[in-house]
């Protein structure tokens, strides 16, 4: 029968190990943070993606809507046309007015849409940023840790070893 050496593990060393082991926990933690405080950034993005594309939809709805009663409209005026010469009248007035809606609605279409496409890429710019920037301090967090632990495990053994 053998008799193995009873060693025991001084008290400093568990102490320090089990510092290291919360500080490891409080970096991963950092890190957990970071990580979930990006997806709601980017979930907040992709909801602001949502209501800009609601907010064009809409303002296309009000578009067909103006136009379909400036149709209307315009029907209406040229069946009560006098002769020819009003009707023809009657409509250069509207082909000019329904020239300048379109092009009044197409510009605040596009002014709508660059808005959407600058807001989101501004948005996932800086969420992609803030992520990055919290990833590595929780990284930066984790590798003092770690260093921290291996310094202590190594100064706590070299006590044992001398006493």
């Amino acid at each position: 029968m053998s008799n193995t050496p009873n060693y025991e593990v001084p008290t400093e060393m568990r102490d320090f190990a089990e510092k290291s082991v919360d500080q490891a926990r409080k970096a991963f933690d950092s890190f957990m943070g970071a990580a979930r405080r990006t997806a709601d950034t980017v979930q907040g993005s992709a909801e602001v993606a949502r209501n800009n594309a609601q907010n064009a939809s809409s303002r296309g709805f009000e578009y067909a809507e103006q136009n379909v009663n400036a149709a209307f409209d315009f029907a209406k005026r040229l069946v009560r046309a006098k002769d020819v010469q009003e009707a023809m009248q009657i409509q250069a007035d509207f082909v000019r007015s329904q020239f300048a809606a379109m092009q009044s609605q197409a510009k605040e279409f596009s002014g709508i849409a660059q808005s959407a496409m600058q807001e989101g890429a501004e948005r996932a710019k800086s969420a992609m940023q803030q992520g990055a920037d919290e990833a590595r301090r929780a990284m930066e967090q984790g590798r003092d840790a770690a260093n921290q632990t291996a310094e202590n495990v190594q100064n706590a053994a070299e006590r044992s070893t001398n006493h």
